[in-house]
């Protein structure tokens, strides 16, 4: 009998013993397409020997000095790496040692920043229905995941929740993708002027949104408008990257491709690719001024945060990524997958929608394509194309809900930047199966 706790009690994981690349190895030899790199982590694949070596090196060196005593030359190299490749303004990164960590900082450097400038009415974040950003209770509450929020409820912030940017669903017959994004980011001003924009200290979204709604891109425009509205109230724009950035759309940051810059931004999974636990909340001079200007001192902090050799881990994956030029190779491998999905998928009964950016794709299931009905959420169409790939020797990120927290089911894929043309065709071959197998 196994003494982990594990995610869910009712079921033995097989026990994985090795990675090679684009696969995952488990106790038996059996061999798993990494089709979604865990949770969107494994951007450079399995037994990457120069981030090893560069792990295995900062071990031999310096394994971990609180940030409380001391900087690390990996934390500052990392730091100024990020920094030179952020959207302009953005000058400081605090390093933490995950997703979650990275959204529940930038929460409460928002809140700070406001307190130092003399506005602490300033509490309220509006954020976005069908989105995710993080498991600790700022960032549950932040995020608008119905199914996660649910059994917390008593426990979470006053968060307000617009709609989301979701063309598939939400885009009217006739209507122009760009009036149609005009329109969605109409629903932060509406929603800033009914509680007041004085009392609100942020808007929070997901470039691209991620396991919640199955890689969904906004419409042209979107951002852009969104900016404009939080400038004019004078509001904080905190962009989530933790699924979405670090090269996995095709540029190092998702919002490059929006023509914007946040206040704040939190990455995390690719910054790391698996090989260690990392995250970092980035932020711009200003804000990080406000703070020196005032207490001068984030109140703020965790244990890890800055940890040296998960910083030379960060750091040796952003060189690969950056180094080997898999920015352009994303962009290519990206528009490959996404041709095999739509040769495939692009006429399925079932396959209501196919979308993503770069190596970042999704495929929404519907019971009906013609008129967008999803299956009954009693069938567990999501779990049942889960258990199908697995056993076909595929990992892919199914997920239900995707309408509303009840209705709806897709399927997210983000398979390591290195993958080949060949894997390509393996994946689309296994998930076609899954599907069938699920939906019949």
């Amino acid at each position: 009998m196994s003494h982990v706790f594990a995610r869910n009690s009712r079921r033995s994981p097989p026990r994985a013993v090795g990675g090679e690349g684009c696969y995952l190895i488990d106790e038996s030899g059996k061999r798993y397409l990494d089709g979604s790199g865990g949770a969107a982590v494994s951007c450079l694949g399995h037994g990457d020997a120069e981030v090893i070596a560069a792990v295995q090196d900062q071990l031999s060196t310096l394994a971990f000095a609180h940030t409380g005593f001391f900087t690390s030359e990996p934390a500052e190299a990392l730091a100024d790496l990020l920094v030179s490749k952020a959207p302009e303004g953005i000058d400081k990164v605090y390093l933490v040692s995950g997703g979650s960590e990275a959204m529940e900082a930038a929460l409460k450097l928002a809140r700070q920043y406001w307190v130092e400038k003399g506005e602490p009415q300033r509490g309220r974040v509006i954020a976005r229905r069908q989105s995710y950003h993080g498991n600790t209770l700022g960032a549950l509450s932040t995020g608008g995941n119905a199914w996660r929020r649910r059994q917390f409820a008593p426990l979470l912030l006053d968060v307000s929740h617009i709609d989301p940017c979701y063309e598939y669903r939400h885009r009217a017959d006739g209507e122009s993708a760009e009036a149609y994004g005009a329109r969605a980011a109409q629903k932060l001003e509406d929603e800033l002027l009914r509680v007041g924009p004085e009392t609100v200290m942020a808007f929070v979204a997901e470039p691209v949104v991620g396991a919640t709604s199955g890689a969904v891109p906004p419409a042209p425009g979107y951002f852009r408008r969104i900016r404009e509205i939080c400038d004019r109230y004078g509001i904080l724009l905190i962009l989530d990257e933790v699924m979405c950035g670090m090269g996995r759309t095709g540029t190092l940051f998702a919002c490059e491709q929006e023509g914007i810059a946040p206040d704040i931004c939190a990455v995390a999974k690719g910054l790391g690719a698996g090989y260690q636990p990392i995250g970092a909340m980035l932020c711009s001079a200003e804000i990080h001024q406000a703070i020196a200007d005032g207490s001068g001192f984030f109140q703020h902090g965790h244990t890890y945060m800055g940890h040296p050799t998960a910083a030379a881990c960060g750091l040796a994956v952003l060189r690969a990524i950056l180094g080997r030029d898999l920015l352009p190779r994303v962009v290519r491998q990206g528009e490959t997958l996404d041709a095999a999905l739509r040769d495939r998928f692009g006429q399925h009964p079932h396959v209501g929608d196919i979308r993503g950016r770069g190596l970042f794709r999704g495929l929404e299931i519907v019971a009906d394509r013609d008129d967008k009905v999803p299956f009954d959420p009693s069938r567990g169409t999501a779990a049942r194309i889960k258990t199908a790939a697995f056993e076909a020797g595929l990992i892919c990120y199914p997920m239900s809900g995707t309408i509303d927290g009840r209705q709806g089911d897709h399927v997210l894929l983000a398979p390591p930047f290195i993958i080949s043309d060949e894997q390509i065709d393996e994946l689309v071959e296994k998930l076609a199966q899954a599907v069938e197998a699920a939906v019949t």
